[in-house]
């Protein structure tokens, strides 16, 4: 039994050979017997038939499988036959983001924030979804402060949220004092850690940079110096985030939620470490 509650998010595959992979992923991570999986969504609902189809194929195996729905660029309209579609389907589990307009789309939808999507789905379907939200503990990029940031976090929660997943970060004291910070502002809902195997420095980078979160100086300048020696990126990194795994789970965070990006290669083998 492991000492905290796993979950693994995953994307919709676009190719037969994404299929194959992600079918490998889920059979390798499967025995660490999550406590839920999650699925993306694409900006402006761009991938809503592939992330139906793969929360569908995670449900066969009896795993409770969450879909992302984000409600930038779409309609109440559409938002709720999309909705009514996963209910038909028995889903109970939903990750509720404001996500990003896709390029191109001038239109911001009528639901411009989180807060009301989840407004929106509990008016709709009352209790039907267990609702998980984003958390920044570094800050969303797009946010005016830390303060705004943190009040924005809790009118989600108050609109109805169950728990939340972070935005993946490595420094645990953020997260701390962000989670001390939220229970100040009457947040009781348990805010899990997600975490991001380092398996890839540009690519790392580049995510970082988009979400805003941050690589320590000293994480960046050692990954820089491996030049393309993947196994030598792949163990630094290994010891990072496992070594920041273990401060949280000594800290009895309330669970651990990996970006596998597909891949369970890392996610396994930091479980495995931490004696998962």
């Amino acid at each position: 039994m492991n000492p905290i509650e796993l979950s693994f998010e995953f994307f919709p595959p676009k190719t037969q050979e994404g299929l194959d992979k992600l079918r490998a992923t889920r059979a390798q991570l499967l025995p660490l017997k999550p406590k839920f999986v999650s699925v993306t969504f694409g900006a402006g609902g761009s991938t809503q038939q592939g992330t139906l189809d793969t929360v569908l194929e995670m449900g066969k195996d009896g795993v409770d499988a969450a879909p992302h729905l984000s409600c930038i660029g779409s309609s109440k309209e559409s938002l709720r036959a999309i909705l009514n579609e996963y209910r038909s389907h028995g889903i109970r589990h939903i990750v509720a983001l404001r996500g990003d307009l896709p390029s191109g789309m001038g239109e911001v939808g009528e639901l411009r924030y989180a807060s009301e999507l989840v407004s929106f789905i509990r008016a709709e379907f009352g209790d039907w979804f267990r609702i998980e939200v984003a958390a920044y503990p570094e800050y969303h990029p797009q946010s005016r402060s830390p303060r705004h940031d943190l009040e924005n976090f809790a009118r989600k929660v108050k609109a109805g949220a169950n728990s939340a997943i972070t935005q993946y970060f490595f420094n645990a004291d953020a997260y701390f004092r962000f989670v001390d910070d939220a229970h100040k502002l009457g947040v009781d809902v348990p805010i899990v850690p997600g975490i991001m195997p380092i398996t890839n420095f540009s690519q790392l980078m580049r995510f970082s940079e988009m979400c805003g979160a941050e690589v320590p100086r000293w994480v960046a300048k050692r990954l820089e110096s491996f030049g393309d020696d993947r196994d030598a990126i792949r163990a630094f990194g290994l010891d990072v985030v496992t070594d920041l795994c273990r401060r949280l789970v000594d800290a009895k965070v309330p669970g651990l939620h990996f970006y596998t990006l597909n891949g369970a290669a890392a996610s396994k083998a930091i479980c495995g470490r931490l004696g998962f």
